[in-house]
Formats: C-alpha cells, sequence, structure tokens
C-alpha cells in the first residue's frame, strides 16, 4: 500500500509532490516549538493517483482538457462538470477510509469537527500561489461526510477557474496533483491573516494583521470587513477599527452559519493591543524558520493563537543585498537604460564584467536585474542635487520617488554613506573630459564624430578578426581581454565630450529660447534628421530595405510565413529573392546586432532570426510609398533649417539681439553636429556582442554535441565564467540550470520597481497633475507638438503591426524599436526621460512623444482615439474610438 494519509508530524517540505503545497508548510508549521498547529492530516496525491487517474474514464476526460483554450469559458464549462460529477461518484477503496478513520481517532474520535482543505502539488509555493484554486469545507462532522468532502476537494481541481488557470499558465493538467488537508476545527473568538510584510508598500519591516471576529473565512470570502493593524519594530504604527454586524460561527448540525454580532461589541477592537504584539511576534518566528515573508492564517480561541496555514508571498519584489544594518536606497538600471526585463545570468556576467573593468560596479542584482545603491549620493550634499538633476532627465518619476524618501527624516538619518560614483570618470577624472569639451566646443568640427565612430569600429574589426578561429579557454580569454578596450572606448575623454557636448547644446538652445522668445522645446525640431545618429539611421535604413521587397510580390507573400532556421535559402526559390537576400543581409551587417533588449547578450538578435524584422518590412510596405527614406531625411532637415531661421531672425530682433543670435547659432550648429552621436555608445557595445554572442554559441554547439547540455541555449543560465569552467573540464550539473531557468522565469512575471529601499519598501514617484485637462494622463513632454490618432498597444515587437497614423504606446522601448517610430505619428511610454533612447528618436523623427505614463498599455485600450500632447506633456482618452487596427 501506498502513503495514501499521513500525518503532519510526519510531514516536511521535501514531500511536496505528496502532500501539495498547503500539506507541507503545515507540516513544517508543525515542527516549529512555539507555533500551536491543530492536529491534522493529508490524504496525500498518491491516493489521488490510486482513486481519480487510475480510473480509466476519468483519465480519458482529463486527456480531453487538452485541446480547450483558457477563453472558450464554455468549452471549459461544460468539460469540468462532466469531470467533477465523475470524480464525485468515485468509490473510495477500503484501505483508504480505514487510514482516514485511524487518523481521526488520534484527532479525538470520527465526529471530531474538522476543515477540509484541497493542497495541489502547485500550490502554496515560492513561485506561484494559485491560491483560491480548489475547494474548502468547513466542520465537516463523521466519516462519511468526510470521505465524501475528500472527493470534492478531488473534484475541485477542475473548476472551470481552476482549469482555465493551468491553461493560461501553461500547466499540464496531470502534472498538478492534489492531497486533501484534514484538520481538527478551531472555533475561534477571532481569526484573520496576517502579513509579516506590508501587502501595500512591501515594507519587510511592517507586519499587516487583518481581524475579524468569528472564523477568518468571513472576511476572506468578503462577507464582513476586518480590523487592520500595522506593527513595526515591535510597536503599532497603525490600526484601523471597523463595525463587525454579523460573524461566521459553526453550525451544530455540520457546516457555518452567519450570526449577528451584539451591538456592544460592533465597534471593538478585535485584538486587545497585547495581542497584535504577541501575534506579530509569532509571525516574525515563522517568517524566520521558511526564510522569507509570509501570509499566515490564524486563529485566536480561550486567549491562544493558533495557526491554520502559512504559504509565501509571491508578489513581493526581491530585496536588493545590504551588507550592513545601515538604511539603503537603490534605483532601477533598467528604467534608466529602457531594459526593465530581467536578464538571463550570462547577460548578467557579461554585463558586470564591463563595470568591473570600467572601475565600478553594475550595481546590486535583485530579480535578476540591476539596482544601484544611491545611498552615498543621497547623504552627500553635493552630489545629492546632482542626481536628482540627473535621474529627472532620465525618469521623473524615479527622481521624485527620491524625493518623497529624502522627506522621511528617520530613515535618511540611517542613510549609509560611503563613496558616491558621480566622479567615476576613468583613471584621468573629470579634467580631461573638461578640456576636450571646451576645445569640442569651440572648433565646432563636423569630423570629430565620423572619427570617433571609424576608430571605434576599426578595434571592432581588430576583435572580429582576433576571435576568429580561436575556442576554449582562448576563447574566453580574449573575450574578457577585449572589454579591457571597451572599457577605454568609454572612457576616452574625447568620446565622452561629445556625447555631453550635443547633450548640453540641446539643455541651453532649450532655456533660452524658452526664456528669450517663449518658445518650449526648440530644440526638438532642430535635431531633427541631425548627422550621424545611428539609431535614427537604422529606422530609416529598412525603409530602403522595403523599397527592394515591394518589387517582388511572390517574396512579399513568402517573408509572411518564412520560418527563422530557413529564412535565406527560402528567399533563392522566388523571382527577385537573392536581390532581396543581399538587402536584407546588407542591413544586417550595418544593424542586425540590435533586438529587443539588447543589453542582455542572451536576447535574440536579428541577425539570429531576420523573421524578427518582418512585420516592419511589411508595415513599411504597405504604409509608405517607394523613396520615403530620402524623403523623410530631407524633410527633417527642411525643418530643422526652417526652425534654425526663424529662431535666429526672431532673436536679432531683440535687444542686443545680434549676440543672443550669434550664441544660440553656435549652440544650434552644435546639435546638428553632435547630437546624434548620443545614441552611437550602446551601439558600439551591441558590435562587440554580437560577435562575442557567435563564439559562445559555437562552444554551447560543442557542448550538445558532447551531451553535456540539451540545447544551445542552456548556456544562457550560466555565468561566464561558470560557462568557462564547463568548456573546459566538462562537467555539469544540470539541475543548475533547471533551477536557474525557473527562477527567471518568476522574476521575468514580477513588476520592477522604480525605486526600493533596503527595508523592501517600494516608493513610487508622482507628477504634480498642475493644470492638465479631466482625465488626461500625466507623463512627461519629451518631443514637441499635438497628434491625434489611434493607440496601438504594443507589449514587444512581434506585435508590431501598425497602420500610418497610429500613436505607439507600449511600456519602453530602446534602439531596436526605432524602425518603428518611420510608421507612427507619435508615441507614449510608461518608462523614459528626456534624455533616453525613446524620447531622442521621437525627436530625430518629430514626434510628439509623451513617457513617464504610469499604466499606459493598461489604461489606453488597443484601437481607442487619443490625443498626444508632446508639449505639455500628457495624454487625453478622445470620445470616440477608431476601429481596432488589428481588425483593420
Amino acid at each position: 500500500m501506498g502513503a495514501y494519509v499521513l500525518g503532519f508530524h510526519d510531514i516536511d517540505k521535501t514531500q511536496l509532490t505528496l502532500v501539495g503545497g498547503k500539506g507541507a508548510n503545515l507540516g513544517e508549521l508543525s515542527a516549529i516549538g512555539e507555533v500551536r498547529v491543530p492536529y491534522g492530516f493529508c490524504v496525500t496525491t498518491e491516493a489521488y493517483q490510486e482513486v481519480v487517474e487510475g480510473d480509466p474514464s476519468i483519465s480519458a476526460l482529463i486527456d480531453g482538457l487538452a485541446g480547450l483554450r483558457a477563453d472558450d469559458r464554455a468549452g471549459i464549462a461544460a468539460a469540468c462538470t462532466r469531470l467533477r460529477a465523475a470524480i464525485e461518484s468515485l468509490t473510495v477503496p477500503e484501505e483508504i477510509q480505514h487510514e482516514v478513520i485511524r487518523h481521526l481517532q488520534d484527532a479525538g474520535g470520527e465526529d471530531v469537527p474538522c476543515a477540509v482543505r484541497s493542497s495541489a502539488t502547485a500550490e502554496d509555493l515560492p513561485s506561484s500561489s494559485f491560491a483560491g484554486q480548489q475547494d474548502t469545507y468547513l466542520n465537516v462532522r463523521g466519516t462519511e461526510a468526510l470521505i465524501d468532502s475528500v472527493r470534492r476537494c478531488w473534484a475541485s481541481l477542475f473548476t472551470d477557474r481552476a482549469t482555465a488557470y493551468r491553461i493560461q499558465n501553461g500547466f499540464d493538467h496531470r502534472a498538478v496533483r492534489l492531497s486533501v488537508v484534514v484538520q481538527q476545527m478551531i472555533f475561534p473568538d477571532a481569526a484573520g491573516i496576517m502579513f509579516t510584510a506590508d501587502p501595500v508598500s512591501a515594507n519587510r519591516r511592517v507586519t499587516s494583521i487583518d481581524a475579524g471576529f468569528g472564523l477568518g473565512e468571513a472576511f476572506v470570502s468578503g462577507l464582513v470587513n476586518a480590523d487592520n493593524y500595522r506593527v513595526k519594530a515591535g510597536q503599532i504604527i497603525d490600526k484601523k477599527i471597523v463595525e463587525q454586524t454579523k460573524e461566521l460561527r459553526a453550525s451544530a448540525s455540520g457546516g457555518t452559519q452567519e450570526q449577528p454580532i451584539e451591538p456592544e461589541r460592533r465597534s471593538a477592537q478585535k485584538l486587545s493591543d497585547g495581542q497584535i504584539l504577541r501575534l506579530e511576534s509569532l509571525g516574525r518566528r515563522i517568517e524566520s524558520h521558511f526564510g522569507k515573508p509570509q501570509d499566515i492564517e490564524w486563529a485566536l480561541c480561550d486567549g491562544r493563537f493558533y495557526v491554520l496555514q502559512s504559504r509565501p508571498i509571491t508578489t513581493l519584489y526581491p530585496v536588493p543585498p545590504a551588507h550592513d544594518d545601515k538604511n539603503h536606497v537603490y534605483v532601477s538600471y533598467g528604467h534608466r537604460q529602457m531594459m526593465t526585463d530581467a536578464f538571463a545570468p550570462l547577460g548578467l556576467s557579461l554585463f558586470s564584467l564591463l563595470h568591473d573593468k570600467l572601475g565600478r560596479t553594475a550595481g546590486v542584482v535583485a530579480g535578476n536585474r540591476f539596482y544601484k545603491d544611491v545611498s552615498a549620493e543621497l547623504t552627500s550634499a553635493w552630489a545629492r542635487p546632482a542626481t536628482l538633476k540627473s535621474l529627472g532627465q532620465v525618469d521623473v518619476l524615479m527622481a521624485n520617488a527620491l524625493r518623497t524618501v529624502l522627506k522621511r527624516k528617520d530613515f535618511v538619518a540611517s542613510l549609509a554613506h560611503g563613496k558616491t560614483s558621480m566622479l567615476d570618470f576613468g583613471e584621468g577624472g573629470p579634467l580631461p573630459i573638461v578640456r576636450q569639451y571646451l576645445k569640442l566646443a569651440r572648433e565646432d568640427d563636423p569630423g570629430v564624430v565620423p572619427d570617433l565612430i571609424a576608430r571605434t569600429e576599426a578595434t571592432v574589426d581588430r576583435l572580429r578578426r582576433g576571435l576568429a578561429g580561436k575556442s576554449g579557454e582562448e576563447l574566453f580569454e580574449a573575450i574578457i581581454d577585449d572589454h579591457d578596450v571597451l572599457a577605454e572606448l568609454t572612457f576616452d575623454p574625447r568620446s565622452v565630450a561629445a556625447a555631453f557636448l550635443g547633450i548640453q547644446s540641446v539643455n541651453w538652445v532649450n532655456k533660452h529660447m524658452e526664456a528669450w522668445l517663449g518658445e518650449k522645446n526648440a530644440a526638438d525640431a532642430i535635431s531633427q534628421s541631425a548627422d550621424h545618429n545611428v539609431v535614427a539611421a537604422m529606422g530609416l535604413g529598412l525603409l530602403d530595405v522595403a523599397d527592394v521587397v515591394r518589387e517582388h510580390p511572390d517574396v512579399m507573400r513568402y517573408l509572411e510565413s518564412a520560418e527563422r532556421d530557413t529564412f535565406f535559402a527560402g528567399l533563392a526559390r522566388f523571382e527577385g529573392g537573392d536581390l532581396v537576400k543581399d538587402a536584407i543581409q546588407d542591413y544586417l551587417r550595418t544593424y542586425g546586432m540590435h533586438c529587443a533588449g539588447d543589453i542582455d547578450i542572451t536576447r535574440t538578435r536579428w541577425s539570429e532570426d531576420p523573421t524578427l524584422l518582418v512585420p516592419l518590412l511589411l508595415g513599411n510596405i504597405k504604409n509608405f510609398p517607394p523613396g520615403e527614406r530620402e524623403r523623410k531625411a530631407e524633410q527633417g532637415r527642411a525643418e530643422a533649417r526652417r526652425t534654425i531661421d526663424d529662431l535666429l531672425d526672431r532673436l536679432r530682433k531683440l535687444p542686443g539681439g545680434a549676440g543672443k543670435a550669434k550664441k544660440a547659432a553656435r549652440k544650434m550648429s552644435l546639435i546638428r553636429h553632435f547630437i546624434g552621436y548620443r545614441e552611437y555608445s550602446k551601439h558600439s557595445l551591441l558590435l562587440r556582442y554580437e560577435i562575442y554572442k557567435r563564439a559562445l554559441m559555437e562552444e554551447a554547439g560543442k557542448l550538445v554535441e558532447r551531451g553535456i547540455i540539451k540545447r544551445p541555449e542552456d548556456v544562457y543560465f550560466l555565468s561566464l565564467e561558470e560557462l568557462r569552467k564547463v568548456v573546459g573540464t566538462g562537467e555539469l550539473d544540470y539541475s543548475i540550470i533547471s533551477r536557474r531557468r525557473e527562477a527567471h522565469e518568476t522574476y521575468q512575471k514580477l513588476v520592477p520597481p522604480r525605486v526600493i529601499t533596503s527595508e523592501g519598501e517600494v516608493i513610487s514617484g508622482e507628477y504634480d497633475a498642475g493644470t492638465l485637462p479631466e482625465g488626461a494622463l500625466a507623463g512627461i513632454a519629451v518631443s514637441s507638438g499635438v497628434v491625434e490618432g489611434r493607440a496601438r498597444v504594443i507589449l514587444s515587437m512581434e506585435q508590431a503591426d501598425v497602420q500610418e497614423g497610429d500613436i505607439l504606446v507600449t511600456v519602453f522601448t530602446d534602439p531596436s524599436w526605432s524602425p518603428l517610430f518611420v510608421s507612427v505619428k507619435g508615441v507614449v511610454m510608461e518608462v523614459g526621460g528626456v534624455m533616453t533612447h525613446g524620447a531622442v528618436v521621437a525627436r530625430e523623427y518629430g514626434l510628439p512623444a509623451v513617457v513617464g505614463v504610469e499604466g499606459a498599455t493598461r489604461r489606453i485600450e488597443d484601437g481607442q482615439l487619443i490625443r498626444v500632447n508632446g508639449s505639455e506633456g500628457y495624454v487625453e482618452i478622445l470620445p470616440i474610438a477608431k476601429d481596432n487596427p488589428k481588425d483593420a
């Protein structure tokens, strides 16, 4: 006989597959000495397999769920109704019933009242909750009723909501099995839920307790409201007492019933202050045992606290690690770099290697994302304002969140001090950069940027030749050594000064044109079609490729269904295929190292999968006539010339106008010559990343051939040093790959906060709404102009099917999105600032743009008519919606 029934005292976390998440947690709780857990046992998944999956007719019904879609509500309902009825009619074998009766005797007899709950093997886990997916039965009395409740719990694995959830989240119906928890009922005076981290702010030092009279299911189900108490460091910091007019109590005949509460108790505090603090201390003890914040169900009976369940809180973002007991504040590197997705481990290690070579840390890693500790900057009198100003250029909400932190005097008083990184400009410090800046500004030589680009690309050519033919240890040494070259290029004073010069010239023109002429964001138009903007050129270059493709209808049809592995081979079958192949390959040689999230080396580059460009190519053909590249480029140049001439003419008419016009003309010329270079530094990194990746994936292919890994992409879940060791030794514990892949998938689902403290508290910045139109969504104006159009909500480039005149609404963009910008007439982003990539490209193309619009992709529906005010910084949802562009 299998292990059909296990008592809590026989269960620990290693038996998850036998008793599910809830059962394993109860076994762990029972082993904590000072924690009272009502006696109980689990009817294990072996019993479920024996009775349910062992029945051929039910097994066939489970298999029948495989073809259903998550949105097929009627199909799911019909299939699940048949399945549940079949399970509830099953006969439970006598040996299982005898085991249940034996454990009931240990609980006090067959008539002892019990709570019967499901415990799925994918429930109450560190990475996924599945909370509330199956059923619970309270005050169950007698063996017959208990066995019936067990059957109904088994059947509840196939409720409509549970089945749809598994389909939507990719869980195999057979991979999730059910144990049933049977626990002696507690009839409490009060009960509730305790979170050992504040569920609202995520502060790990704040415990939040909900409490109500009677059984806790009353307010878990929403029947009544509960008191809320918040405790920090042994002190009650907040209490909200609510009126409770009814409570849930056990019924003499079994089950539960609602009862009115006496008037004198209705407004009473449900727990005394002493009980609140006792409960908080108990919660901390449980949290310490499990090693992470917990969601705990508790009950108070005759002055004693009982714990009915504890599960991990799965929605909390991991706290960046600190190495002292001081307060720390961390800002998201991803929000600054327009890459808020989680990195894979290989990507993390490559990016960290670069920063190590630069002599500064890439930051701490939390949730497979980089965070920078800005505590030293916030405690420095001179660095604090500079930090806030700098971050305001990138993400105003982040800067505002830091201002919120600075208002908390007690927290700030305990902030960690240290050396600020703001002066990390390389070995020579800032002085060589200042000298170059002054020289470049004085000379205004249009040949500087082309020379810098040529020098960088010469080092890329040397790298390509140097890595050719290298493998094993020699390859890894060469990649690591090349990071010295990359660091030297990054800190080159002339290069840094050139990038600063373009940015500062834009700031000067915007500031002085508004002061002298009342003209806001004047530099936006002046920046259009500026010299040497590689990101803007990337978008325009794809228009030229589209012109080649449009001449060959058979090729166009082929591209609609082309596959990655046969992409270029398939082109050869069609007239004009060779011309299209040459055009696409030329484009990929120049820009193929780009992709969404490209600072993570593990992300798929366009050169690896050209099908990623197909929606953009076909969109260009649909939306534009031939020759659009040159028209757009010339339109931008003409607009810039007109704007410069107009502004200078108006300046000359002012008092002292000749001098003002001369200064302005100088700055406007610097914008034209240098602002485009601001985008080149990242492109130069990606040129190297493409070469590194090709070489590393060749090594990965050899590991597959040797049977060390299953697929080349497995190496994404190793650090560079770990991969180096595996290549050298041929040894690998493959479970590392599996664990890290699972963790990575969990991290990808988390929303990274802009600002988080060492207490785990997520700090959100807010806008000053000011005089916004009623109902407008606030953001940051980054590219001037006002435009109306259909919202096209796009979360990934694979969805990039746009029509001319659409307005792009997305979370963030990086340079790889620039080909899409040529097809839209406005941009709305949730993340970004004045000097982030999307803003720069929007100005280059003359697109009104607003960034930092919180929740834009949720609050704006695809196909809605919206107005984007890129001059004032807000978005309006207009009352008339156009046809959904997806359906057009």
